[in-house]
């Protein structure tokens, strides 16, 4: 029975008389109850507008009672149109003021049918609440409540109602201070960003300056970034230590020409260049002094954009150990010299040649790379790469900074550079640059104002997520900067939008546990973003190693459509804060997104699934992973009746994946004796395949049984002798 008909009405020139009657005395609000947050401070009346932020801003509610009494009525302005919900506990209503504002005073005009237990939140992202004023003794007619606390969106959280109705608003008036002021795009790039021009004195002396301090800085906390004008520079060797960045600022690599060599080799480690982590050259063209030039290096270390007008050697002086990289976008006019890297994948990219190889070596798109033969010798070559969007790159448009965010490519092969670059520029004055004491209300009050970042080189600790909640948006770091989450949170979470660039950070994990590090898209997310992916691209995650941490999972991919384009997730199996119960993280990636690619996954010691897989039609071009060493015995990475955790895992139901060039690698130094059923665990069915999989057992500690579920031979003995599988099923 619709009781509408009989309810009583409190006309509302009864409420706005008794709003008027009210004017210039405060009515004080109920005392909450002693375990309700308690209410903030009144604001003083010059701390505290008069505008009503809401009016007009966009309003929802959890239900209606009909059409006619929709949420938008509560912000209309209009005295004569209200909201009311259904007769149910409990409701709510919120709107969204646009930004993160600064938030004093919300005043409620209810109609008959009043809350008697309600509370006012706040929220960034209109997921995550903060309660700002709480009651159970709300008396209805108009409530003056004074706040404090900033947010974009402004909820009304209905408990209990004071009347068999529902709960009813002529308005909710929302009043904001000055405390949040809006965010300025553009400035300077900050103290640790080097910025140089051909005529500019001590070159050499000044990246020698910032190499001896990062040559073996692998955990502390310094950030640099090495950025060269367009021009010609001589005679320079540039030593590429812990995070630090060299980048040239022309719109193409040859605009910034180096007769010299960017160099990283590994004496500070006794020639093992397996520990050459975090660091990056971009956007350059090279002239090696003696034609080859040298990038001994280990994960996160990507080469991009780059034009090597010579050689390239992977290898460290002496050849000693190396263990994986990465090289996208690059014109290599001589050969590669791949010698001890055990792993390397090359994508979209030019060569004149390829020699060596350890274990696994991949090539996607590239012209010029070697035929394909796995396993012997190891190499993956596929003709093109199916989808590939370039980095976004900080680049000098005459004497203006700007952002060139290239465009999706399909099947590619070559570099994207060649002719005029297809993408936009957008202009430095349209990203807030955020430096070392920037907090995430900042930063997400700048993304609010719609407002792209641009993190300088440092260290970021965040209390809150930064949420990424509109299409397109870029967030680039420049010199590994790095975003910690201090309270447990979500360091990064990318709502289910078009578009999104994350490129060139490390996310570490707090002390305490995060269920993630990086989330795209919510929980079910299903939007079909095919024509404008969102792109994570160097996005290193580390879990212990600077200190201790903790996650359940590194990445979680909810979205469709992603590329994840070159990325480190590990947990740390070196440095401080480091032990099987010290840093704890059950599982590197998270993939439930339909459609999502990945290019250059490197995924390392998680305590079970490194990688999970259960969206549809997933690829993976090259993945290199090591299981977690310090597993202290068999019954740890014991997985029901199976022995172990896989390294990459497709869940049961999936009907459509495929993988190309995988490998994984186990060294379990507490309990040699570990064994695990298979590296790779996959449903067997016609659409889900995979191309040239390996284990290996590093000196015999641990042992594989198989390959991939059954199939594959077991891996025995010290030997380091790869099992292989060139084709499953």
């Amino acid at each position: 029975m619709r009781l509408t008909s009989a309810r009583p009405r409190r006309g509302p020139t009864a409420l706005f008389g008794l709003a008027a009657l009210l004017a210039g005395t405060a009515l004080a609000a109920p005392a909450p109850p002693a375990q309700a947050a308690p209410p903030a401070r009144a604001a003083a009346a010059a701390d505290c507008g008069t505008d009503d932020a809401a009016r007009g801003r966009p309003a929802t509610a959890s239900s209606t009672e009909n059409a006619a009494l929709a949420a938008g009525n509560a912000v209309d302005g209009d005295p004569g149109t209200r909201w009311s919900s259904a007769f149910a506990d409990p409701q709510w209503l919120q709107v969204d003021l646009g930004s993160v504002r600064q938030l004093c005073r919300v005043v409620l005009n209810w109609e008959t049918a009043y809350g008697r237990s309600y509370q006012i939140q706040a929220s960034d992202d209109g997921t995550t609440w903060r309660t700002l004023y709480a009651t159970d003794s709300g008396a209805g007619g108009t409530e003056t409540l004074a706040v404090s606390g900033s947010g974009r969106f402004v909820r009304l959280n209905g408990l209990t109602r004071g009347t068999g109705w529902g709960y009813s608003l002529w308005s909710m008036q929302v009043n904001t201070g000055d405390g949040v002021p809006p965010v300025q795009g553009g400035g300077d790039l900050g103290p640790n960003v080097l910025v140089f021009d051909p005529a500019t004195p001590g070159i050499q002396a000044k990246v020698d300056e910032v190499f001896r301090k990062q040559e073996a800085n692998q955990f502390g906390p310094e950030r640099y970034a090495l950025l060269f004008k367009p021009g010609s520079y001589s005679n320079l060797n540039v030593q590429l230590g812990f995070y630090t960045t060299i980048a040239g600022l022309g719109l193409k690599p040859d605009d910034t020409a180096v007769n010299g060599d960017v160099t990283v080799d590994a004496g500070w480690f006794n020639g093992n260049a397996t520990q050459n982590f975090w660091r990056s050259a971009e956007n350059l063209a090279l002239t090696p002094v003696n034609g080859t030039d040298r990038w001994a290096v280990a994960q996160a270390a990507p080469f991009r954009r780059m034009h090597v007008r010579g050689g390239l050697n992977l290898a460290p002086d002496g050849y000693g150990w190396a263990s994986g990289g990465y090289i996208a976008d690059s014109r290599i006019d001589g050969s590669i010299g791949n010698y001890s890297q055990q792993q390397w994948y090359t994508r979209d990219s030019t060569i004149g040649g390829f020699s060596n190889g350890v274990w696994n070596q991949v090539f996607s798109g590239v012209q010029g790379a070697p035929a394909q033969t796995f396993p012997n010798p190891p190499y993956t070559t596929l003709d093109t790469t199916p989808v590939s969007r370039e980095k976004p790159f900080l680049y000098l448009d005459g004497g203006q900074y700007k952002v060139f965010v290239p465009a999706k490519r399909t099947n590619a092969r070559g570099v994207s550079w060649d002719g005029t670059p297809q993408g936009t520029s957008r202009p430095l004055d349209h990203f807030y640059l955020v430096k070392p004491g920037a907090t995430a209300a900042t930063i997400n009050a700048a993304l609010a104002q719609g407002l792209d970042l641009l993190f300088t080189p440092g260290v970021y600790h965040v209390d809150r997520p930064i949420e990424v909640t509109r299409p397109d948006t870029v967030v680039l770091g420049l010199g590994l900067a790095t975003v910690v989450p201090d309270n447990g949170v979500t360091a990064i979470k990318v709502a289910d939008v078009d578009g999104v660039r994350l490129a060139g950070l490390l996310i570490d994990a707090g002390a305490v546990n995060s269920p993630s590090l990086v989330q795209i898209g919510p929980d079910g997310a299903a939007a079909d973003h095919a024509a404008d992916p969102t792109t994570l691209q160097d996005v290193f995650i580390r879990v212990g190693g600077a200190g201790p941490g903790s996650a359940t999972a590194g990445v979680v991919v909810n979205s469709d459509d992603v590329i994840i384009d070159h990325t480190w997730i590990w947990r740390a199996d070196h440095g401080a804060g480091v032990g099987w119960t010290t840093n704890p993280a059950d599982y590197g990636l998270l993939v439930r997104g339909d459609d999502v690619l990945a290019t250059g996954l490197f995924v390392e010691h998680f305590k079970k699934y490194d990688v999970q897989w259960s969206g549809e039609r997933g690829r993976t071009v090259f993945f290199q992973n090591e299981k977690a060493y310090d597993a202290p015995n068999q019954a740890a990475v014991q997985n029901g009746a199976t022995k172990g955790f896989a390294a990459y895992k497709v869940d049961d139901g999936v009907t459509t994946h495929e993988g190309w060039g995988l490998g994984s690698y186990c060294y379990y130094n507490v309990d040699p004796t570990i064994r695990m059923d298979h590296g790779f665990e996959a449903p067997v069915r016609p659409g889900v395949r995979f191309h040239d999989l390996l284990v290996v057992s590093l000196g015999g500690n641990g042992q594989y049984e198989h390959v991939i579920n059954g199939t594959g031979a077991a891996t025995s003995g010290t030997s380091t002798t790869p099992s292989t599988v060139v084709s499953y099923p």
